[in-house]
């Protein structure tokens, strides 16, 4: 179904079915502050709902088909609301547009002379944070849309009131061909989410989409060391074609002389068209992160923001949420604590590689496995990228939207890390994990509780 128009300049009556969640609450306060009725619904009440109903929206406890009125212009609803629920069903009886939350995200970005859509199989939330510390810091006040959690913002939405709109383009079902945008970037092209997307090759083919998404005016920023890049290239309608990588030969923007401070935290020389042009300090860990860094400075450019500025930008941000987080020291063991949201090999191998620059005696990450899907495709690499440590503990897989029909295990995981020659152990509960690493911590160990899932509470615990 075609994407429906939405134009700020004639509100109409929106009802949201799941309004309580994060990011549709944030979508709903903009569209209030763009002078749109709006409704909702959800299963009880949050902060995030008593919020909206001190904006002026009236929201409905529980979903029911009586919350649809006959005067909605719009549902919209979140991929956990199934076909059978009530309120859709009615919706679908009763209102033109009935779309979910990605179509409505994409209607809102159409309203945007620039919109920034930052995409790729990971590092999507710390790019699209530097570009917003970019942005914001270059007084550009932009509207961001985020996947993780920005201090900076407080959160992850910002209601801006300028034509600039930043925002994490997610590719699971296909969410980012349903946006509207002006600028692209494609940090990485790698397989992941084979729920949803058949092989790399279907991946690959969605990101050519979505790079068809561009106008002729339009910019895509895209990583030259993804494999033949002119897929992805040679039928674009947009006339910029921007490229980032590790190579200053085929690359518009690189860097070279890389060091590290004393936690992990890399500078850089960037060089444009090969030039040096200006030192970059960053205050997150990894080298995976100046190739992130390389794509904001595109960007920033594109929106001819001052390298002095971008350089406090990129120098002032701290990190989201979840990536590389400082939780707390484990005492009295006193070994650091650290969190990381990492589920794809490539991720976790970025990640323990960064580590290896942050002062420490042994490297010990807490893994669980995010759904039996991406542990059973990628059992092998995710041993590899995990036998960087110097311990594995491994938790139970964390299903999310899945039940166990594969076949698999953290135990076969172990078994995979153990043929590697690495040290690996598994324990069926986070209560046992906690006993166990208070009993083998030692002064200056670096522990990172890592995953998707709720992992994070281990380390929580342990501080």
């Amino acid at each position: 179904m075609k994407r429906p128009n939405l134009d700020f300049n004639k509100p109409c009556n929106i009802h949201f079915i799941g309004i309580g969640g994060i990011s549709m609450s944030g979508l709903a306060k903009l569209l209030v502050s763009k002078g749109f009725r709006v409704s909702g619904s959800d299963g009880k009440p949050s902060e995030l709902t008593k919020e909206l109903e001190d904006l002026g929206c009236v929201i409905h406890y529980p979903q029911a088909a009586s919350n649809i009125s006959d005067d909605l212009d719009m549902v919209v609803y979140t991929a956990a609301i199934h076909e059978d629920n009530p309120e859709l069903m009615e919706a679908r009886k009763k209102v033109a547009h009935v779309i979910p939350r990605a179509d409505l995200l994409g209607s809102v970005m159409a309203n945007y002379p620039t919109a920034i859509n930052i995409a790729g199989t990971h590092g999507k939330t710390t790019t699209s944070s530097m570009i917003s510390e970019i942005t914001m810091g270059a007084g550009l006040d932009p509207t961001i849309s985020l996947g993780g959690i920005l201090d900076s913002i407080g959160g992850n939405f910002r209601i801006g009131h300028s034509d600039v709109f930043v925002c994490e383009a997610c590719e699971y079902t296909n969410s980012f061909l349903s946006f509207a945008p002006t600028i692209n970037v494609i940090l990485n092209v790698q397989e992941d989410h084979l729920d949803f997307f058949k092989d790399l090759a279907d991946i690959r083919h969605s990101f050519k989409k979505f790079v068809e998404l561009l106008p002729e005016d339009g910019a895509l920023v895209i990583n030259s060391d993804i494999e033949d890049i002119a897929y992805f290239t040679k039928d674009a309608a947009c006339k910029k074609v921007i490229t980032v990588g590790s190579n200053p030969d085929c690359s518009d923007y690189s860097a070279t002389e890389i060091t590290y401070n004393s936690v992990g935290c890399p500078s850089y020389t960037l060089l444009k068209k090969g030039v040096p042009s200006g030192r970059i300090q960053l205050s997150v860990p990894g080298l995976h992160n100046v190739y992130n860094s390389l794509a904001a400075i595109a960007v920033g450019d594109l929106l001819s923001v001052s390298m002095e500025q971008m350089c406090a930008s990129l120098l002032n941000y701290k990190g989201t949420k979840r990536r590389f987080e400082y939780k707390g020291m484990l005492e009295p063991n006193h070994a650091t604590v650290i969190d990381d949201y990492a589920h794809h090999p490539a991720e976790i191998e970025a990640t323990l590689k960064g580590a290896k620059n942050y002062p420490h005696n042994r490297l010990i990450v807490i893994f669980q496995p995010h759904t039996y899907t991406r542990t059973k495709a990628f059992l092998k690499d995710f041993a590899k990228a995990l036998s960087h440590a110097d311990l594995v503990i491994l938790a139970d897989i964390y299903a999310a939207r899945e039940t166990d029909t594969l076949g698999i295990s953290s135990k076969t995981l172990q078994e995979e890390i153990l043929a590697l020659g690495a040290s690996c152990e598994y324990f069926d509960s986070f209560e046992k994990i906690e006993s166990y690493v208070r009993k083998i911590a030692m002064n200056n160990d670096l522990l990172i509780t890592m995953g998707a899932g709720n992992v994070v509470e281990v380390g929580e615990h342990l501080v």
